[in-house]
């Protein structure tokens, strides 16, 4: 019981159940935004709801609302968390100062005394 409670309580899947509850949240969200999206292009276009579209006998418009939402989507998603993160990453990081190994200053030094030997 206790290797149990010590697998449950660890770090990394604590954080992996809120970030799933979370993600579950956000979808909903996302599909609310999406059915806002869609209905300004059927106001648009004339028609909300593409299920209906077809070409000659093959019903395309249930593919062509799944792209279009799916088009929604990866864009809240891009430009609501993955650039905001990339910009608060870019912010925190630690900008390490790259120090020559001392292999590479001896190199240095060679390349040096080899280029002033031939002037």
């Amino acid at each position: 019981m206790q290797g149990f409670k010590e697998f449950i309580m660890r770090g990394n899947l604590v954080e992996l159940a809120v970030a799933f509850i979370m993600g579950g949240a956000f979808a909903t969200v996302v599909t609310a935004f999406t059915q806002i999206i869609l209905d300004v292009i059927g106001l648009l276009g004339g028609q909300p709801d593409f299920s209906e579209v077809a070409i000659g006998p093959i019903n395309v418009g249930v593919f062509i609302t799944a792209l279009v939402a799916f088009l929604i989507l990866s864009a809240v998603i891009y430009f609501g968390v993955v650039k905001p993160y990339n910009a608060v990453k870019r912010r925190y990081e630690k900008v390490e100062e790259v120090t020559p190994s001392n292999e590479e200053l001896l190199l240095t030094e060679i390349r040096d005394l080899l280029k002033a030997q031939r002037s």
